[in-house]
């Protein structure tokens, strides 16, 4: 990726190749079992609610009327607190109905900036509540659509869009790693805009051995990087597709690019620039161009 979250797409595309070898053991493990990757479950990190306040260990505070109001309805998130102002409440309830699992408190703004930091933009309404269990690999690929892969995207905003793009586009899961990625936090859950509620979130130990489990479950993985030629849907209409894309600063490592089945590019109207492309804008218009093919 360029300067400011853009991608930067340079190495040519590798030839496909239709045959599947078996591939090498790689220690996968989703959870305690051998042979599975290891994912890390998150339930030891302690975000910060936004502006300062550290939210009790295991917990996020979350913020803003799309992510509180698809917390408040995803039956596998435990809510604790739900401070919401009077003049926000019936917004609330508009794209929540009640009765919500736990009660509102009515509470000032002035409390909620002093809480969250005066420069959120909690629209009135902030939700204590436990980190999203994460399911394992497996149990995620049971579900339709491609899979996302952030090789190192850091910017919690760029990860909150993609999570949006990946529910717009019907994808399975989005994969970050455990290190080098965001935490599990108001800020990303508000880029999300309640799509943090439905699209899996996993924490990959490591990225290339992901890949290649991926590859071992039947996805074609494909790199998104400058220079290849330009992804086509239609060309893989018949593939399982596991889309990679790279850090906003330096791009996919070599590793992983290694490890890709393909690099492929986005065409691009001259004389701009791929590389002008905020990574979360070239994940959307991908699988935009993964979704529209028969």
């Amino acid at each position: 990726m360029g300067e400011s979250g853009r991608p930067v797409l340079h190495a040519p595309t590798q030839t496909l190749r239709n045959d599947r070898r078996d591939a090498p053991q790689s220690g996968f493990r989703s959870g305690p079992q051998q042979g599975e990757h290891r994912f890390d479950k998150r339930h030891d990190h302690r975000p910060r609610a936004a502006g300062g306040a550290e939210a009790p260990r295991g917990t996020v505070w979350l913020y803003g009327l799309h992510a509180v109001a698809a917390a408040l309805t995803n039956p596998s998130r435990r809510l604790r607190r739900l401070l919401v102002t009077e003049e926000t409440e019936q917004a609330l309830a508009a794209q929540a109905p009640p009765p919500w699992p736990l009660s509102a408190e009515l509470s000032e703004r002035a409390r909620l900036d002093q809480l969250l930091g005066r420069d959120i933009v909690h629209q009135g309404v902030a939700l204590l509540a436990d980190l999203l269990p994460q399911p394992a690999l497996a149990q995620v690929l049971e579900r339709p659509g491609p899979v996302l892969v952030l090789d190192q995207v850091s910017d919690p905003r760029n990860v909150g869009a993609i999570l949006r793009s990946a529910a717009a586009f019907g994808a399975a899961a989005v994969i970050t790693q455990e290190r080098n990625a965001p935490d599990e936090t108001g800020a990303l859950a508000k880029a999300a805009s309640g799509a943090l509620e439905t699209v899996p979130l996993l924490r990959a130990v490591n990225i290339a051995r992901t890949l290649i489990a991926l590859k071992a479950a039947g996805c074609w993985v494909v790199g998104l990087d400058a220079g290849g030629a330009p992804l086509l849907g239609t060309a893989l209409a018949q593939r399982r597709v596991a889309l990679v894309l790279g850090s906003e600063g330096e791009g996919l490592r070599r590793l992983t690019r290694d490890t890709c089945d393909e690099i492929a590019g986005i065409a691009i109207a001259r004389p701009m620039r791929l590389d002008s492309l905020n990574v979360s804008a070239a994940a959307a218009i991908a699988l935009y161009e993964l979704a529209r093919a028969p």
